[in-house]
């Protein structure tokens, strides 16, 4: 058996909040369906995993509310829910940059479809001829995982960040085009306008993010995995599952490779805990010898 993982969002006012939340919850549950549901003033963000079936039926009866009546997704499949649990809820930001100005639902910045972006990837230029470079928007530790080839990263731990480094950089890249980009395209739909706002002239959003990318184009372009906020942790370009988890206890990124390390013990320790401890027990001896 099989089932279907999908993930989707839509910017748009949601006024009810309180009386939406109850309702999601019973329509989950009655469906069997696990994963996490977003509810908040400024749109709907869904990861969830169930039967084809029952995802469908969901998916009719969310399109029934007349707000949401055109909302899209992106699907792939696992062999077992990629979640464990059901959670629907309240939150005052979709994905949280506050900025409170920056509305997706009063008009989009430019976008890019896969196929686009690989042709203009393809010939190292935009369709005007101007040179092509891609932006993470994800954290650091998303990053590692894959990433676009030759991409710019600037290490941003939390995408409240984000803002200030688009503005630090913005003078370097005046005479690219700057295509941003994230797993499903959420943070891609704030980042652009953003960028558009403090005067970037050519910057185009990634419609649909990796995700929609891997599935419509395939793994070209790209290096590694992208990571997902699921017990799959990471897919690969044929939107599979891979070997790389997660560490239990620090939350870490543990690769295939770094699984086979003596301090890797599943459900205890990982490399990363290791170096942690490692660097923590010099930094209170340097301290120590400092007293």
């Amino acid at each position: 058996m099989s089932f279907v993982n999908i993930a989707a969002y839509k910017f748009i006012t949601l006024d009810n909040l309180e009386d939406l939340r109850p309702q999601y919850q019973d329509q989950c549950n009655e469906l069997g369906l696990k994963g996490t549901v977003l509810l908040t003033p400024e749109g709907i963000n869904m990861f969830l995993s169930g039967t084809r079936e029952n995802i469908d039926r969901f998916l009719a009866w969310v399109r029934s509310d007349a707000r949401l009546a055109d909302l899209e997704w992106k699907e792939s499949l696992s062999s077992e829910q990629s979640h464990k649990r059901m959670l629907v809820k309240i939150k005052k930001e979709i994905i949280t940059m506050r900025m409170p100005l920056i509305k997706p639902e009063l008009g989009r910045a430019p976008s890019v479809d896969p196929k686009t972006l690989k042709r203009w990837l393809d010939q190292g230029h935009d369709d005007e001829g101007v040179p092509v470079v891609m932006m993470e928007t994800r954290n650091a530790f998303e990053v590692d995982v894959g990433t676009f080839q030759n991409t710019l990263d600037y290490r941003i731990e939390k995408f409240t960040e984000f803002p200030a480094v688009a503005e630090q950089h913005r003078e370097e890249l005046a005479d690219k085009t700057v295509v941003t980009f994230c797993t499903g395209g959420i943070r891609c739909e704030k980042a652009a306008i953003h960028m558009k706002n403090i005067g970037y002239e050519r910057v185009y959003q990634l419609d649909g993010g990796i995700l929609k990318y891997f599935e419509e184009v395939g793994g070209e372009h790209y290096q590694g995995d992208c990571f997902v906020f699921d017990y799959r942790t990471a897919l690969n370009p044929k939107l599979e599952p891979t070997e790389t988890t997660q560490c239990f206890a620090c939350r870490a990124v543990v690769t295939p490779r770094q699984q086979l390390a003596p301090e890797y013990v599943p459900g205890v320790s990982c490399p990363h805990c290791a170096a942690g401890r490692a660097e923590g027990s010099a930094a209170a001896q340097t301290a120590a010898e400092q007293i």
